[in-house]
This record gives C-alpha cells, sequence and structure tokens, in this order.
C-alpha cells in the first residue's frame, strides 16, 4: 500500500497541477492514482504534452506514446481575464475555479488572481453571460525549471485546500441536519401539535358553551 502511494505522489509531482480535467478525470490527483492503478494512459494530459509524457513513461518503464488528440491538445500559456464592466456577481466562475483564483462576493465584481490562475479554463463555460476570455501570457524568459515546480506545488496545495474546505462545510451541514432531525424526534411532530391545539380549543369552546347555555336556563 505504501509502494502505491508513493508512486501516485511521484506520477502526481509530474503532473502540472493545472486541474483542468481534460485527462477525463476531476484533476491531478485522480489522473495519477489512474494511472498508477493501470485505469488511465500516460498520455491524456494536454497542459503536461510531450515532456510530461517522457517524464511518465520514464518513471513507469513504459514506452513513450504521442498525446492523444481525443483529449485535447497543447495551448500556449494562458490565464483568465473577467470583463468586470459586464460581470453580474453570479459566483459561478469562483464555484469553478479549483485552485480558489478567483475573489468576489454574490452580486459583486469578481476578480481573477493572475499569480495564482493555472489557465485550466473550468471558470469559461459556467459564465452566463460569457465575460470571462482566457489570454496568453508569455512565459517569463528566466523562468527556470524549479520555478515551474514551484507554481505547480503551489497550485497542489490551493486545490487540496479547496477540496477539505469542501469536506469540512459538507461535514458541519451534515451535523446540521443531524441535530435539527434529532429536535424533531426528541419533540411532538407538527401535525400532533396542531392536534393538540385543536383539540384544547375546542375543549375551551365547549366549555363556554355550556356556561353560557346554564346563565341561559337560569333566567
Amino acid at each position: 500500500m505504501t509502494d502505491k502511494r508513493n508512486l501516485i505522489e511521484q506520477i502526481d509531482a509530474i503532473l502540472p497541477q493545472t486541474q483542468c480535467g481534460q485527462c477525463g478525470f476531476s484533476g491531478c490527483l485522480p489522473y495519477a492514482t489512474a494511472i498508477a492503478e493501470s485505469r488511465a494512459d500516460i498520455n491524456q494530459c494536454p497542459p503536461g504534452d510531450a515532456t510530461g509524457i517522457r517524464k511518465l513513461a520514464a518513471l513507469l518503464g513504459v514506452a513513450f506514446k504521442p498525446l492523444n488528440p481525443a483529449h485535447g491538445v497543447p495551448k500556449p500559456k494562458s490565464i483568465a481575464f473577467i470583463n468586470e464592466e459586464q460581470c453580474i456577481g453570479c459566483t459561478f466562475c469562483i464555484q469553478a475555479c479549483p485552485v480558489d483564483a478567483i475573489i468576489g462576493a454574490a452580486k459583486q465584481i469578481h476578480t481573477v488572481i493572475t499569480e495564482e490562475c493555472t489557465g485550466c479554463e473550468r471558470c469559461v463555460a459556467p459564465c452566463p453571460v460569457d465575460c470571462i476570455s482566457m489570454i496568453p501570457v508569455p512565459s517569463p524568459e528566466n523562468q527556470t525549471a524549479e520555478m515551474k515546480q514551484k507554481a505547480a506545488d503551489r497550485a497542489r496545495a490551493r486545490h487540496q485546500f479547496r477540496l477539505q474546505r469542501f469536506e469540512r462545510d459538507k461535514r458541519i451541514q451534515a451535523d446540521k441536519f443531524a441535530q435539527k432531525s434529532l429536535a424533531a424526534k426528541e419533540s411532538p411532530s407538527t401535525t400532533e401539535n396542531t392536534r393538540l391545539k385543536k383539540t384544547t380549543i375546542q375543549a375551551v369552546l365547549e366549555r363556554a358553551h355550556a356556561v353560557r347555555t346554564g346563565a341561559i336556563n337560569q333566567k
């Protein structure tokens, strides 16, 4: 089990961490896991392209193969840009971004943190007013392999933090639901409360009617 975990981590370290989903999986780690379990091939990552495929082939001791075009084609590095004049603050792009690189709130203008955007394009399709576009950006001439790796590691960390936050929110919601369900079981049901109220009201009306009838008979 430890060997498999180590292999998954080594594969994941090679992947570009764009979290774009073009490989057919929800992110780089699920794709790495699928490769380690022989459920996916090494040539399904367009952002990694031939360089990434060669590294995966060397790691796994298998033959190199060209990128499978069914998963897309390599593109120049780009980042998302939001036209703030057209943005309606729907938050769909925020929900779609896998690395929390978009900031904003409901009914407020959203902005992309360009340094953290991986260029995955997952924010483009959900936008209902088409105010998001991908802007190609040149890679710095002095960018080293170490700098690229640090950027990938940062994207991985942001993605993992996002997933952990979602899990925490799910647990909180589940706990709240469980508490409400328990409170409902411990207290009389709404139907029972309604029945008791009707019975009480009916008894009061009957007593009032009896008192009124007795008073009339005494006269």
